[in-house]
């Protein structure tokens, strides 16, 4: 009896060394702790390739659509008469000059394209690019209105355009005409009366009468309309348009080849300039200035400040934030005391 109540001791005992040797801790399967504050977990590197700027726009089939002609250079606009055409223009159509420095400049209508106005005086003084004459598209046209900021994107760097027609023909280069400037009112001086003749025929039934019809049965020349800012080009003549169409334009505003890029989340800024945070070997950050180029909604160019060897955080620095005005200075609450 003695020997079984020791026994079954001793095998207590041993279940209670193995119990509590289970529970104890394990350094090896502690819970790692967390990294230091402002240790960086996400880098990247700049990269380099092919980028564009694009915008998309929405425009319109229009028919006869109007569209600005612009001075080459900037100088004293002389206008020329132009005659009413009596058919398509199949060339360019001299409408006025541009005298700076003692040399003319033409200015010119496009073929497809009768003259539709003057945006100025004559004999006024103009800079370049400044829009000087309307004219009007014969035949089929796209036209999308833009507001202010858009134009400032494209104004400068309109490079290609390609449309496509809803639920219809597309995409297709489409060929710009003209200034995306807002236009004014055209006006149309009136033809210059008609020279009398030194030598009347005595028989008036002698006269030989004039080919096509009388100046005033002539098809009269209305003078354009004031517009918004827009942008008119043509489709190939291949492709079918209906009027009315509802149609998106891509406009391409610039290209960059082998651009440096980093990811948009990199970089704090987006005009012009910006910050970027470069990671040292040991970790360390420090914050460089870079300049900012053409940018895709997913990448940005650098297009200075980095060598493109780097190593950069991300995300990119925080910004810090402006500085509240104080009392009583533009922007700031104002001064209890009624003071400025």
């Amino acid at each position: 009896m003695r020997r079984r109540l020791l026994l079954r001791s001793c095998v207590l005992v041993m279940v209670a060394a193995a119990g509590a040797g289970c529970s104890a801790s394990d350094p090896a399967t502690q819970t790692p702790g967390l990294a230091a504050r402002d240790t960086t977990l996400t880098t990247t590197k700049p990269t380099r390739q092919d980028l564009d700027n694009r915008l998309s726009l929405v425009g319109r089939v229009t028919i006869n659509p109007v569209f600005g002609v612009v001075a080459p250079v900037a100088g004293q606009v002389r206008y020329r008469d132009v005659d009413v055409p009596e058919s398509t223009p199949t060339k360019p159509t001299r409408v006025a000059s541009i005298w700076a420095k003692g040399k003319s400049h033409r200015v010119d209508v496009p073929a497809g394209a009768v003259f539709a106005g003057r945006l100025v005086d004559d004999r006024s003084n103009v800079t370049v690019g400044m829009p000087v004459v309307s004219a009007k598209r014969i035949g089929y046209g796209l036209v999308a209105e833009i507001d202010g900021a858009q134009a400032y994107q494209i104004s400068d760097s309109l490079a290609t355009v390609r449309a496509q027609i809803k639920n219809g023909p597309g995409p297709f280069a489409c060929k710009v005409l003209g200034t995306i400037a807002a236009l004014p009112a055209g006006t149309i001086p009136d033809p210059p009366a008609p020279e009398p003749s030194t030598n009347p025929s005595a028989d008036p039934a002698a006269q030989v009468a004039p080919v096509g019809p009388p100046p005033d049965q002539r098809q009269p020349v209305t003078p354009s309309e004031p517009t918004g800012m827009r942008l008119v080009c043509t489709a190939p003549s291949s492709v079918k348009l209906i009027n009315g169409a509802t149609a998106t334009l891509e406009v391409v505003t610039a290209r960059a080849e082998k651009a440096l890029v980093l990811p948009v989340e990199a970089v704090a800024g987006r005009q012009g300039s910006g910050k970027v945070d470069v990671v040292g070997p040991d970790g360390s950050r420090e914050t460089r200035d870079v300049v900012l180029g053409l940018s895709d909604g997913k990448v940005v160019q650098i297009k200075s400040g980095l060598t493109g060897d780097e190593t950069v955080a991300l995300p990119g620095p925080n910004l810090p934030p402006g500085k509240p005005a104080e009392p009583g200075q533009p922007g700031g609450p104002a001064d209890p005391m009624g003071g400025k």
